[in-house]
């Protein structure tokens, strides 16, 4: 098995199963690299699918009928994406997912995994696991979104912001720059400019960020989604 793949399947709702099950669950998956700023699935799409996600970083964004788009999750190492699409009846893509930066999945058969949950309870019980998480996420967004510090408040909109300038074809640069200013981003996230400041001189602190008079860099996109806590299990936390 790839390190890479180890890795993420044992930051993963996987982690809970044994090698042979895992061993059956990745008969047929393939790695796929993508290129950032691509959108690997489509609102509206009704194809099943399933992705673990090896390395870089997935967002999972609605877009309202004025072209405005909020993402609803960032997805890192050891992500499952796809994983409602194998029991909703009807299933249709209610929003998009897109690669922010350069990110590898690894992209599993979904009938296979039907077939392994409904033969082993510890595989649906896996499974089962992972659509807690995901229920339980979508909640806690509802909240964040209203009730959250500004240092999150700020981190969640430059990484919206990237996720829109990257699906607008400009993500395939080293660095994600979003032009923005500090009196703009204060307004965006309901916040005065003075505390903005401070919350971007912490992220820039971390590593995340450099500042700029008219744009912010994001340098690391991966530590700047750590900031919104629960979207995701950290990387190694799944034993």
């Amino acid at each position: 098995m790839d390190d890479g793949v180890a890795a993420a399947l044992a930051a993963s709702n996987l982690s809970r199963l044994r090698r042979p099950a895992l061993q059956r669950l990745l008969t047929g998956a393939r790695l796929v690299r993508v290129p950032a700023g691509s959108v690997t699935h489509r609102e509206g799409d009704t194809a099943v699918h399933l992705e673990l996600v090896v390395d870089g970083l997935v967002g999972l964004f609605v877009t309202a009928p004025d072209g405005r788009s909020m993402t609803v999750r960032y997805a890192r190492r050891g992500a499952l994406i796809g994983v409602v699409s194998m029991y909703a009846d009807g299933f249709r893509m209610p929003g998009g997912t897109q690669a922010i930066v350069d990110t590898t999945v690894l992209r599993l058969s979904p009938e296979v995994v039907r077939r392994a949950a409904a033969e082993d309870a510890h595989v649906a019980d896996a499974f089962l696991h992972e659509l807690a998480d995901r229920a339980l996420g979508f909640v806690h967004e509802i909240t964040d979104s209203a009730f959250t510090s500004v240092r999150h408040r700020v981190a969640r909109h430059l990484l919206d912001l990237a996720s829109q300038e990257s699906r607008a074809g400009r993500g395939a640069r080293p660095v994600l720059t979003v032009p923005v200013s500090q009196r703009e981003l204060a307004e965006a996230v309901g916040s005065v400019r003075e505390v903005v400041v401070r919350a971007l001189r912490d992220l820039r602190e971390s590593g995340a960020i450099s500042t700029h008079r008219d744009h912010i860099e994001i340098l690391d996109p991966v530590r700047l989604s750590r900031e919104l806590g629960g979207t995701q299990v950290p990387d190694g936390a799944r034993r």
